[in-house]
């Protein structure tokens, strides 16, 4: 049996890459991926390893999908399904944070950051257009950000894929990866591809001046192979991000400072919230966990 890596989807169709060969195939999947019980929009996600058979007309059938090391999940916009599988088997997210043009709300970071931990896949937080960030209250926010993420262990890289500042420390750190990058619409994903590897030449549009949003550029999720090793998962940009598979219970677990201290808490079952001797919130009173992480931690329990 042939085995392929998934390297785009349009949610009909398929395109595939020979492990051996690298050869590209366009393929279909099995009616039994159809028939099965699936709970998300799209059987099958970029970056997926899979078994394929080759027909005469060239055309590749997908009769396996192999187990998946990880993935990134949300809530579907497809009413008739509950989620989507935006992509598998990821060595490091990227995450593009921008302080302007468009924000990026905290909330919608630690969103992202939550479904990462969920799903063990390492994380790097990428905080693009810094050549913009020129006047007082940009460059507080910059660093109380720098500060409130470094403090609980996540890696951070300041970046500007316009001036092209660090994108050789970047290219670095996602030599011989496989990366995704996630973030608002408008964030800078392509331009930050484009950067990388010029060749690659991905579509970008400007911010609407509007709503200081992006324009959706990538519509399809597609893996493009990096020159200088490894590849990344280009998906398109998103402007809202929903937890699913995560219980009440289980939030606290993926904020690693409040994992920390949770063990400290009078009950086994406290969920920080105004629970007597609980070591948590003595640890935002004395500023060992961010009050902002931790008001965005009740925030979302509200939510789930």
């Amino acid at each position: 049996m042939k085995q392929a890596t998934i390297i785009k989807s349009t949610g009909s169709w398929y395109l595939l890459k020979d492990k051996i060969t690298s050869t590209i195939y366009e393929a279909r999947i099995r009616g039994k991926f159809k028939k099965e019980k699936i709970s998300t929009t799209n059987p099958l996600a970029v970056g997926d390893e899979v078994d394929y058979e080759l027909h005469e007309d060239g055309v590749a059938w997908i009769t396996t999908i192999h187990p998946r090391k990880n993935y990134i999940i949300r809530k579907s916009v497809n009413l008739s399904k509950s989620t989507h599988i935006l992509a598998s088997n990821i060595d490091l997210a990227c995450i593009i944070f921008t302080i302007k043009n468009p924000q990026t709300s905290l909330g919608f970071l630690n969103r992202l950051l939550i479904t990462c931990e969920a799903y063990h896949i390492p994380v790097l937080i990428v905080i693009n257009k810094i050549d913009l960030l020129i006047n007082e209250e940009d460059l507080k926010e910059i660093k109380e950000v720098t500060h409130i993420y470094k403090k609980i262990g996540y890696d951070i890289l300041e970046i500007s894929a316009n001036k092209n500042i660090n994108i050789d420390i970047l290219k670095y750190l996602l030599k011989n990866k496989v990366s995704l990058f996630l973030g608002h619409s408008g964030s800078g994903k392509s331009s930050t591809i484009n950067a990388l590897q010029p060749d690659l030449d991905l579509k970008t549009s400007v911010i609407s001046n509007s709503n200081d949003k992006g324009k959706h550029t990538t519509t399809f999720a597609q893996m493009y192979d990096w020159s200088f090793g490894g590849s990344i998962i280009d998906i398109p940009g998103i402007k809202e991000f929903e937890l699913v598979e995560i219980s009440k219970e289980e939030l606290q677990n993926f904020f690693p400072e409040i994992y920390k201290f949770r063990s400290w808490c009078k009950f086994h079952n406290c969920l920080h919230l105004n629970e007597p001797n609980c070591a948590v919130i003595k640890a935002v009173d004395e500023d060992e966990i961010s009050q902002r992480r931790y008001s965005n931690y009740l925030k979302i329990l509200k939510d789930l």
